[in-house]
């Protein structure tokens, strides 16, 4: 019988989420299909009805469903409800269950490009406070050894994400960035600045130790005005494509049953459909 999966959104048809999962099912000759699926908001409770029937494994939620659809699933993971999101369902037995994977998408992303990056206690710099932040600050205190200064334009903002998820967290404006450059092994922008042709201004890379890693989850451009910024100050960067790739994984294995590997010809063919 053939395994059906899905990500929904609305609108949907900029998604390449299908790309990645089809170029896994064809790699592992599954008889499985995977579609995009656009899903207004006030459709979300009869497609749940669909989802309890059986007609598909599980599946992805992109924008604007994330947090909507908490109170339609039958159980949510903590950790999704720390990050406030939902980006996987897994159906069994007639229950919806919810899981988030954009921090183990962050780890893997990381890892695979910049292996031993966790080593040793790094203070890290997390610029935004919404919720990719929230997302990436959950991969952090899994296994970032030093603090983590979350900067955002408005403080209050930061200052209560910092309460909310409980860790080695601490809340700054931008102006504190020269402040803590100096001892600063990590720097993630998980804001939108760096689309569009924005760029922040009052970020000096000249300011961080050479050892230190910059990374982005914007992925288009794949090379950003920061990452740019980064490379001519001679400091390693990972691109945000990776975190994308990297995120799918555990739900593939959920529906699927097979754990799929990122390997550069995936990672080629998503990378085809960016504008550079």
């Amino acid at each position: 019988m053939t395994i059906k999966a899905f990500v929904i959104g609305h609108p949907i048809a900029h998604s390449r989420s299908p790309l990645i999962h089809g170029t896994w099912l064809a790699e592992h000759g599954i008889d499985g299909t995977y579609e995009a699926i656009d899903v207004a908001p006030a459709d979300l409770p009869t497609f749940f009805e669909r989802l309890r029937s059986g007609e598909f494994s599980g599946g992805n939620v992109t924008i604007p469903h994330k947090e909507a659809v908490f109170a339609l699933c039958d159980a949510v993971d903590p950790l999704a409800r720390t990050i406030g999101a939902v980006n996987t369902l897994v159906v069994r037995d007639g229950k919806v269950f919810g899981r988030n994977t954009d921090y183990l998408g962050f780890l893997g992303n990381l890892d695979a490009a910049a292996p031993g990056w966790s080593d040793g206690p790094n203070d890290a710099v997390v610029i935004g406070a919404g919720g990719a932040a929230r997302a990436v600050l959950v991969a952090l205190r899994r296994r970032n050894g030093g603090k983590v200064h979350v900067l955002n334009r408005t403080l209050a903002n930061a200052q209560a994400l910092v309460e909310e998820i409980e860790g080695p967290f601490e809340a700054h404006g931008f102006d504190d960035f020269a402040g803590l450059a100096a001892h600063t092994g990590l720097v993630v922008n998980t804001s939108a600045i760096g689309m569009h042709g924005t760029r922040f201004d009052w970020l000096d890379m000249g300011l961080l130790p050479k050892s230190c890693l910059v990374t982005d989850i914007v992925y288009t451009p794949l090379i950003t005005p920061l990452l740019a910024d980064a490379r001519a100050h001679g400091l390693q960067t990972v691109d945000g494509l990776g975190m994308l790739l990297h995120q799918a994984v555990p739900g593939f294995a959920a529906w699927f049953g097979v754990e799929p590997q990122v390997t550069p010809n995936l990672r080629a063919r998503v990378e085809a459909t960016l504008d550079h």
